[in-house]
């Protein structure tokens, strides 16, 4: 009976140390966290009134501006 229980303690520290030493599951979830922190960034920044769509927005908005300023600065001269 001894023997036996021996055996059976030895095979489950065996196990637990084994299961201990393997990082593939710690691994798949860092793989994880990092893959939702890069979608929340995207979220973010593309998202619907984001800081890309605002910078975008405002750059285009100026560049309308200088074209609409040239346009009447040629309807100006020319009359």
């Amino acid at each position: 009976m001894k023997n036996l229980l021996m055996k059976a303690y030895t095979g489950y520290q065996l196990r637990v140390g084994a299961l201990a030493k393997d990082e593939r599951g710690v691994t798949a979830i860092e793989y994880a966290i990092v893959g939702v922190s890069i979608a929340a960034i995207c979220a973010y920044v593309f998202g619907d009134g984001g800081p890309l769509e605002v910078a975008l927005e405002n750059a285009i908005k100026t560049i309308a501006d200088y074209i609409d300023d040239v346009d009447m600065d040629r309807r100006g001269s020319s009359s």
